[in-house]
């Protein structure tokens, strides 16, 4: 499936027979609120903390992150309940996998709920289901117990997509869309479910790192129902997965490196992986849109769903692509309202791409046609689909 299904002085807004499509998007979040301007006092409040530098340190990255709001399963009654949390050195792993597994079943519960909703179909019509999430440990996995609390038949295939991080959300969307296009009539539920209360600890000085995590990430759940050869009397396609990539850059395993401790995940960031992502963009890039017939020079007439792991790697990719501000728009307000929730963040994302996509075609301007669904992770792996909008 190539170029010729491309139309001169438009796009076709019906889905290619046989390609997988996007027909409903769902999300949810736990109940805590984070405002970022009350952020720092707030943690450091929670942690017992009082250290003037690290706490300067981190009013700085939460300016610089752009974030302004986030969900957080993390609350009062977590910490009076496991005060341990907050001890440095504690072994705590137990306590984490015990409120985080809890918490992102329930989350991916409400948010499959959402979309499912959204579908219009009943629940029995659901075939397979992936699940992702970086945020939990057990067996059996989460996907199970997912599909028990949605009431899935015991018959429904099932994928566990474990510690992807950041770049789980489009891996999900690409093990989805193989399995709709090659089980004719399936219906594939993909659900992405996180919680920052796995890697959870109290500022210190031999871990700047988690500064820039506690300024960063947020909690929720995001859900997708993923089919080929939609039903157009019954379902809504939002997108057309055309065609999908994946690519690792092979020296930079340690460039995003996060470990499971006695404490909860732990995590390393090198300074270089915006530009490691500016490097290697075009390329990427190219070889997806290359499928279409497009060209390095037309990154402009597509639309742009990216994965904001932080405003750094959105500027950068921005500059590298010579982008219109206005194509990472939904990427920069999933950012400010989520901040980064890992894998869900994309279908965050794709709900912003799609009310703005409506409110261009309101105006008469239109942003349907070819884009690109994008996500980075460690590896550093890069994941994109090449995508149409079908809902304008």
């Amino acid at each position: 499936m190539g170029s010729e299904h491309v139309v001169q002085g438009g796009f076709p807004m019906k889905a290619n027979a046989g390609n997988a499509t996007i027909l409903a998007l769902g999300k949810a979040f736990p109940h805590q609120l984070v405002m970022q301007d009350f952020l720092v006092d707030g943690y450091f409040k929670d942690t017992n903390s009082d250290d003037p530098q690290l706490k300067q340190k981190l009013a700085r990255l939460c300016k610089t992150t752009t974030v302004k709001t986030r969900y957080v399963v993390m609350s009062e009654e977590i910490l009076e309940k496991y005060p341990e949390l907050t001890t440095e050195g504690t072994p705590t792993i137990k306590q984490r996998l015990h409120i985080c597994n809890e918490a992102v079943t329930k989350m991916a519960i409400e948010a499959s709920q959402a979309c499912i909703t959204k579908w219009g179909r009943p629940t029995s019509d659901i075939t397979h289901l992936v699940y992702v999430s970086s945020s939990e440990a057990r067996l059996p996995g989460g996907d199970l117990y997912l599909a028990k609390g949605l009431g899935l038949s015991p018959q429904t295939k099932r994928v566990m997509l474990y510690f992807s991080g950041c770049s789980g959300g489009v891996a999900g969307v690409r093990v989805a869309k193989d399995i709709a296009e090659n089980n004719p009539g399936s219906r594939v539920l993909l659900a992405t479910s996180e919680t920052t209360i796995i890697g959870y600890k109290p500022p210190s000085a031999n871990r700047p790192y988690d500064l820039v995590g506690v300024a960063l990430f947020g909690d929720g759940a995001g859900a997708m129902m993923i089919g080929s050869d939609p039903e157009l009397v019954s379902e809504n396609p939002l997108f057309e997965l055309h065609t999908a990539l994946q690519e690792f850059l092979p020296g930079t395993e340690k460039t995003i490196d996060g470990r499971v401790t006695e404490e909860g995940i732990s995590f390393k960031l090198e300074r270089e992986l915006p530009q490691i992502i500016e490097d290697h963009i075009e390329g990427f890039c190219g070889r997806l849109m290359g499928v279409v017939g497009y060209d390095n020079k037309e990154y402009n007439k597509m639309f742009w769903a990216v994965h904001p792991g932080g405003p750094a790697i959105l500027n950068r990719m921005e500059k590298r692509l010579d982008l219109s501000p206005e194509k990472l728009n939904a990427s920069r307000r999933a950012l400010a309202d989520y901040g980064n929730a890992s894998s869900n963040t994309i279908v965050y994302v794709l709900e912003y791409i799609i009310e703005e996509s409506k409110k261009m075609k309101k105006e008469g301007e239109g942003d349907g046609g070819w884009g690109m669904i994008l996500a980075f992770g460690p590896g550093v792996t890069f994941e994109g689909i090449l995508a149409r909008n079908l809902a304008v």
